[in-house]
Formats: structure tokens, sequence, C-alpha cells
């Protein structure tokens, strides 16, 4: 409006200026030059009426803006006025100046309304500019924590083939030697095995569109296959049979349980520990315990003649110990069986690949928009040591 006024004010003046330049020029009665210029006067009068006219109007709207935001304003405070949102429609046909502005037949210009308000999410607000929807992460499985690898010891290689001697057989025959007596010989005897790679893989298939329009999907689908070759690779280094194209596993190599005596109502606990003295027995002193999460829960609720909890009250924090050795539950272990050993002694595990996800085309992939994403990895097991492993079964002990 301001914009207007001034637009206003500048023709005015013009005009005023036009008219005494017109009565400047008037001569003498009759003369068409002076006749000419009475009637340009004449309507530079008419035009500086109807500028007033207009004058008049625009500061009645003025008013009425004036008045209609006195009363938003007052609305905002007060309890006893509508105070509820209306459309910028609303507020403009409503305004007291806007019938009185319709009702003139004459109005050169425009007529124009600064509307205060709330923008909402309503459909006739500003609903229509908001994101239409909140995309979260994908909610995925819940993922096993892998516990099995980190028991071993672990070595890169750059072959696709592991060798090393393995000793099969010693005598000793070391004794006391008398002065300028020979000295007995000992013998010993190695056998040169070899421990194959093997690989690890799978492979999901996804359409182009879908991996460039969320790039966090690939990630999670990578992550995805990796913890698949995880699962499946912790369950070969337990239970591997060593047929075919997988591993030799721990449990199928290790020493069979056989208690070393016998203990009075024994308890899963108790079988535990005759265990860790068969390792001991063997010159494997072991390292760790792994048994399965309902085993491990089994012995953690075990409780005294007092009805005492012998593994600790059950608000305290316990950590999974038994005889000063680590626990690992894991339900890669099968349900009812357990095994003890000294780990790092008994098998080394090698890795020739890392576990890694590569992207690729497959047959009519191309044609289709499609991706295969491919998860593999390629690893070694071997079991150097088997009598560093006891391998048992709870049985009917509680």
């Amino acid at each position: 409006m301001r914009h207007d006024k001034t637009f206003q004010n500048t023709a005015k003046a013009s005009l005023m200026a036009m008219a005494a330049a017109g009565k400047h020029l008037q001569t003498k009665d009759g003369d068409p030059f002076d006749i000419l210029a009475k009637k340009f006067g004449d309507h530079n009068t008419e035009m500086l009426k109807r500028i007033g006219e207009t004058d008049q109007r625009v500061s009645g709207v003025v008013e009425a803006m004036a008045d209609i935001e006195q009363k938003f304003s007052r609305a905002n405070f007060s309890g006893g006025m509508d105070t509820s949102e209306k459309t910028w429609g609303e507020q403009f046909t409503k305004g007291e100046g806007f019938e009185s502005f319709v009702e003139e037949k004459s109005r050169p210009g425009r007529f124009r309304m600064n509307v205060k308000g709330t923008l909402l999410t309503n459909a006739d607000s500003a609903g229509a500019l908001g994101v239409p929807s909140f995309r979260d992460k994908p909610v995925m499985l819940p993922q096993r924590r892998m516990t099995i690898r980190s028991l071993l010891n672990v070595i890169k290689v750059e072959s696709g083939e592991i060798e090393y001697p393995a000793q099969t057989s010693r005598t000793n025959n070391a004794a006391p030697v008398a002065e300028n007596t020979k000295k007995p010989e000992s013998d010993m005897a190695f056998e040169m095995k070899t421990a194959k790679t093997r690989v690890i893989a799978h492979f999901v298939k996804a359409s182009r569109q879908i991996l460039e329009d969320s790039s966090q999907l690939r990630g999670t689908i990578d992550s995805e296959l990796v913890y698949g070759l995880s699962l499946v690779e912790e369950a070969q280094l337990l239970n591997g049979d060593g047929t075919g194209e997988n591993l030799d596993g721990m449990v199928t190599n290790a020493t069979a349980y056989a208690a070393p005596f016998t203990v009075a109502s024994e308890t899963m606990i108790d079988r535990i520990g005759l265990a860790i003295l068969q390792n001991a027995l063997a010159d494997y002193p072991a390292t760790g315990i792994i048994v399965h999460h309902s085993d491990w829960m089994r012995m953690r609720l075990l409780k005294d003649t007092d009805g005492k909890y012998i593994l600790g009250d059950p608000q305290s924090n316990v950590e999974p110990n038994l005889f000063g050795l680590p626990v690992v539950p894991t339900q890669a272990m099968e349900l009812d069986k357990f095994l003890v050993g000294d780990f790092q002694m008994a098998a080394t595990l090698y890795d020739r690949w890392d576990a890694r996800v590569e992207a690729g085309y497959e047959n009519d992939d191309f044609t289709k928009n499609r991706v295969t994403l491919l998860a593999e990895e390629r690893i070694a097991l071997a079991l150097k040591r088997p009598k560093a492993l006891t391998f048992g079964d709870f049985g009917n002990v509680s």
C-alpha cells in the first residue's frame, strides 16, 4: 500500500504541473490552441478529483486493517473471544473495509491486505509444504554375539592350503648317565598335515533403484550378509564334520569326557570341574568353557541346602565364570553339551579372505536393473592338539 500511495502522490504532482502549464498556454478566447489547453486543464482537474477520492478509500482500508489487527491481538489474550485459526481467505473477506471497497463503482489500482496467521499442517494451510513422511532406519532381526573366533589363534595367510608339521609320537629315554658311558637316545616322529581353506558365501538380489534411493539400505544389507557369514562360521568352528566343504570343527576332534573320579550327588558344576581336571591331566590346562545359554542359566540357578544361590545373589552382576575360567554361553553349542579346553593350543584359524561384500551383475541382472550382492569369506581351521579339548554331555545331572 505504501508503493501505491507513492505512485498516487507522484501522479498528482505531475497533473498539477501540467494544469499550471495549460493555464500558461492560454492566449485569447476562440483561439484553437487556447481551447485545447482549456480541455486539457479540465481533464487534469477531473483526474485530481478521482485521485483524492481514491486516497480516502485507501485510508479507509488502512484504518480497517489496523482495527482487524487490534482485534486479532486482543483475541490472543482474551478468553471471551473466538481464538480459533481462520484461513487467509476468511480473514480477507471478513475485514470491515472489504465491503465498502467492493461497493465503490470506480476504483483504480489494486487492493492488498497483509494477513497475520500461524502456518499449520492442515490441508488449507501449509500442510502441502511439509515432508509427507519420516523414514527411520530399518528394523532388523536380532543378531547373536559371536564369541568362538575370539578364543582361537587367528593368522592371516596368502595361500589356499596351510601345511604344518604335527608331532605324532615321542619316545623319551632321558635318564641319569654315569661318567664315560653312552647317553640314551630318544625319538620323536612328525607328520606333515594340511588344512585347506573353505569358502563360506551367500548372496541376495536387490534392485538398483532401491539401492540408489535409500543409501542406508546398502549398509544394512552388507551388515546382514556379513552377519550370515559369521553365524555359519561359528557353527563350523564348533561342529564342522570335515566332510565335503565343511571345516573340521573342534567338537568333532575333541577328546571325549571321562570322569577322573566319581563325585557324590554330582551337579552340572561338578561335571565341568571334572572336565577341567581331565584337561589338566592331559597336560593342557583349560583356559575356557563353552556351554549353551540355557545350561549356563541352569547352573546359575543352583541353590544350596539353605536356598541360597551358589553362584551369587540374583541382584548381583555375576560374570559367567567357573573355577576361575571364563564361561562362554552361545547357542552355537548344542543344548546339554559342553566343551572345555585350552583353545589357543588346540586350534588355529587361518584367514585367506576376510569377510567382504561385492556387487555385480549375474545372468539377466543388467536388463532387469538388478544387482547381485555377494558376501563371502575363505578360512581354514587346523586342529593341532585335539587332546587340549574335552567334550562332554551333562546327561541327567542337575
